[in-house]
């Protein structure tokens, strides 16, 4: 139970964190970039895939916390945070383990299938809908 508690306090933490951050950015880079491009997810991913492989290496290394701490870390505030960051993690590990064309494929296959289930389950909404 304690696990499930870190988790659902690391989420509520993350996504407020994502709203303001992104919020920010996505005003901030708008004053001199201008508007129409996603700034401020760009920038929560970014941020949340550094922080995710820092905390990654630090924690293996040096802190060495809880599982709760760690669920707390990563799956919730990151987590709710960016769920980007836990992809890079993906990426790294297996680009790490040499397996290069697994790890070419996971991006791919993660990008573009994803994105193309966004699109098909936007229009199937749409045509259901209206």
């Amino acid at each position: 139970m304690k696990l499930v508690l870190a988790i659902a306090f690391g989420g509520a933490v993350g996504s407020l964190g994502r709203y303001y951050i992104a919020d920010f950015a996505e005003r901030w880079f708008a004053t001199f970039l201008g508007t129409g491009f996603p700034y401020g997810t760009v920038v929560v991913n970014v941020l949340g895939s550094f922080v995710f492989g820092a905390l990654v290496e630090s924690f293996a290394v040096a802190l060495m916390p809880s599982a709760e701490i760690r669920a707390l870390v990563f799956v919730g505030v990151l987590g709710s945070f960016t769920t980007f960051s836990a992809f890079s993690l993906d990426s790294y590990l297996l680009l790490e383990r040499g397996d290069i064309g697994r790890a070419l494929l996971y991006i791919l296959i993660s990008v573009a299938i994803s994105v193309g289930a966004f699109f098909v389950g936007l229009r199937l909404l749409r045509m259901i809908l209206t």
